[in-house]
């Protein structure tokens, strides 16, 4: 078994000795969109399309452009890839071990991602994001670093990139004082220890040109003609789409990049739905949800775009991996798939445990008292009728009374969370296989010019050669 798959992985290795597609027949584009949802597959574009049908709205707009690739994202080292390998096979066309930003599997030679390429060609860069922006996936397009965990040396990077807009969550560990006994203590055989500390990030980024905003109305004031910028949360990543709280949504930040970038020579922007794989690893079904929907919003921003400038605009989506292991349907059992019922789950499951946790630490504290927050939160019903599905049956009560009982006991378990999970999971019609990452293919879909170079059957790496090849079109 070990030898076949050795076999398995040195084959699909080959993929690498690829060369850059031909130019022949391509189209210049002036105007280029990427989009990747993390942790976004089949199943998770389908169950939105099944619920939006479900609510009596439209589809999901990605799911209807013309062209639809299963594309694979296995990386050089793994069956199962992580944001780090993927997205620096999308971003740069060239498989790498799990971990990798940037660089070849070696972790000794930097490689060159479409961004960089879209740059030489006089185009305007936008990197954007749900989570921060040094992050796995967008740090792949201008970062090249042996290790993901880097955060530091990713935040140096992105302000040496020069690209002219970066929009979303925060750049994380931007003033790590503490990064030189990072360094020293995991780092100290690749780097010099705590040389590469340079101070606050974005007090760094006026040397290098670039205009640092946190607070959303600025973000929105920004006009075209000012410097490059930073617009960014000034720590963490965007608040959680189904959560409902303030602050700027990735489509809004979309727009404002837009309108920053567009020039005669156009401009190619990468815009991440990161967070859809942070709620894949937690199965929270109501959040992908809301996340996956909130990436297409930002479509739809990209789409009217196009309209505008059908004959010279390129809108790509795709994801890096499936998370989760998200699986639709139970017809083993004879329930029917109801994804209307989505729609009452009304917060996070980070929220929803962090609030039970909350009430946990009262004294003498009653099942009765914690049934109110699971209604308001999944829309059970512990008196309903019966035919009614939301209705709690004697089952998935006792399950959500053994579940008390044991948080009762020690508040630490954490064990009532999981299982409203999985009873409303059930109710709906869905379930997870894992909470981390698998090897399902995903999909990539695209519209306008040159979309029909994508169709066929595609493996990640290709989404960047494919890119090069159109930005170095005449």
């Amino acid at each position: 078994m070990i030898a076949v798959m050795a076999l398995a992985l040195s084959a699909l290795t080959s993929v690498q000795a690829q060369e850059t597609p031909s130019q022949e027949g391509l189209k210049p584009v002036k105007y280029v969109f990427l989009f990747i949802g993390d942790g976004m597959s089949s199943p998770q574009r389908q169950m939105c399309d099944n619920y939006l049908t479900a609510i009596g709205q439209p589809g999901m707009l990605m799911n209807s452009f013309p062209v639809k690739s299963p594309t694979t994202t296995w990386s050089a080292n793994k069956l199962v890839t992580d944001s780090a390998a993927s997205g620096t096979a999308i971003a740069c066309g060239e498989k790498t071990n799990n971990g990798r930003i940037g660089m070849d599997a070696s972790g000794t030679r930097k490689l060159e991602s479409s961004a960089y390429v879209a740059k030489k060609t006089g185009k305007k860069v936008g990197i954007l994001t749900s989570v921060t922006l040094n992050h796995a996936t967008p740090a792949s397009f201008y970062g090249n670093q042996d290790d993901r965990g880097k955060y530091y040396l990713l935040g140096l990077d992105l302000l040496k990139s020069g690209f002219d807009f970066f929009g979303g969550g925060a750049i994380d560990k931007h003033n790590d004082k503490k990064y030189k006994k990072y360094v020293d203590d995991v780092y100290k055989n690749t780097l010099s220890a705590g040389k590469d500390f340079k101070g606050d990030i974005y007090e760094l980024a006026e040397d290098f040109g670039y205009k640092v905003v946190h607070d959303a109305d600025d973000i929105l004031d920004l006009e075209p003609g000012d410097s490059k910028i930073i617009a960014c949360q000034k720590e963490g990543s965007l608040p959680y789409a189904i959560n409902h709280e303030k602050g700027l949504r990735l489509d809004q930040y979309l727009a404002k990049a837009i309108e920053m970038l567009d020039g005669k020579d156009g401009f190619f922007i990468m815009c991440e739905g990161g967070k859809i794989d942070w709620v894949g690893h937690a199965n929270d079904a109501g959040s992908v949800l809301n996340e996956s929907i909130a990436l297409d919003k930002a479509v739809k921003v990209a789409y009217d775009f196009y309209e505008k400038h059908p004959d010279e605009t390129l809108i790509i989506v795709t994801g890096d991996h499936e998370t989760g292991g998200l699986t639709l349907g139970f017809a083993g059992e004879g329930i029917q798939a109801n994804y209307k019922l989505l729609q009452h789950q009304t917060c996070s499951r980070d929220k929803f445990r962090d609030e039970i946790y909350r009430i946990e630490h009262k004294k003498d504290l009653t099942f009765d008292e914690v049934k109110p927050l699971i209604e308001k939160s999944f829309g059970f019903k512990f008196d309903g009728p019966k035919d009614d599905p939301m209705t709690v049956t004697e089952e998935e009560l006792n399950l959500l009374l053994k579940g008390f009982e044991k948080d009762k006991k020690d508040y630490h378990n954490r064990a009532l969370a999981p299982v409203v999970f999985k009873i409303f999971d059930k109710k709906v019609g869905l379930s997870w296989t894992t909470g981390s990452h698998t090897a399902l293919p995903v999909i990539t879909s695209a519209v306008g010019v040159n979309a029909d170079f994508f169709k066929g059957n595609l493996d990640n790496t290709d989404i960047s050669k494919k890119l090069k090849a159109i930005f170095q079109a005449k």
